[in-house]
């Protein structure tokens, strides 16, 4: 009795160690799933494309628009200067204040960022902007020279942006990117018009958050 109980135990495991070699031998090795890239959806002012994470601040004084940086002063008042490429920032740091106008009332909040070494403020590159939009006609003909992905803001809509932009989410007044994700994009719309009141767009960076301000 004792000899079939051993002999059908050692079939067992003959059989077991035979199916674990089989899967292990005659299949392939999965596969990881390739990494689906991020869209990075670019902002146009007047034909100069802005790529967040790579324009840099000299590329927008090439192309002549004026930027500001925004400091508060010791007795609590706001100053604005006009940026001076040369200035020297500190490296792996994150720079806000900074403001692109693209007319007298039309302009985008802009922030820089340094990598692991300092730079020059003009190599710095262009980490957020942010444009917040009116609705008097004299704005809208600037307004309808600055493009998101291609689209001028002016025709930007709720409903056009649900378009362009299905993988998005929000409300009727709010439509933005989700998840953890390299860039971060946001756009507000007036309840009523539906028109584009508010248009954001950033990269993540992990950098001291503190300088500039």
């Amino acid at each position: 009795m004792k000899r079939k109980v051993w002999k059908l135990f050692s079939m067992l495991m003959l059989a077991f160690l035979l199916a674990l070699s089989a899967s292990g031998c005659s299949g392939k090795e999965e596969e990881p799933e390739p990494e689906v890239e991020e869209p990075l959806y670019t902002v146009s002012i007047r034909g100069t494309e802005i790529r967040v994470g790579e324009t840099t601040v000299q590329t927008l004084l090439d192309a002549g628009m004026e930027v500001t940086w925004s400091e508060m002063t010791p007795d609590m008042q706001i100053e604005e200067y006009v940026v001076d490429p040369e200035m020297e920032l500190e490296a792996n740091s994150y720079y806000s204040g900074g403001s692109i106008w693209v007319t007298e009332s039309t302009f985008a909040h802009i922030a820089f960022v340094t990598d692991e070494e300092a730079v020059k403020l003009g190599d710095a590159v262009i980490a957020y902007l942010e444009f917040g939009l009116s609705f008097n006609e004299e704005d809208k003909a600037a307004q309808s020279e600055i493009l998101f992905d291609g689209t001028p803001l002016t025709e930007l809509n709720r409903d056009k942006a649900g378009e362009q932009f299905p993988d998005f989410t929000g409300d009727n007044v709010q439509w933005f990117s989700t998840g953890l994700r390299e860039y971060k994009y946001s756009m507000g719309f007036d309840s009523t018009s539906k028109e584009l009141t508010k248009l954001s767009v950033g990269k993540n960076y992990d950098v001291d958050w503190s300088s500039g301000d």
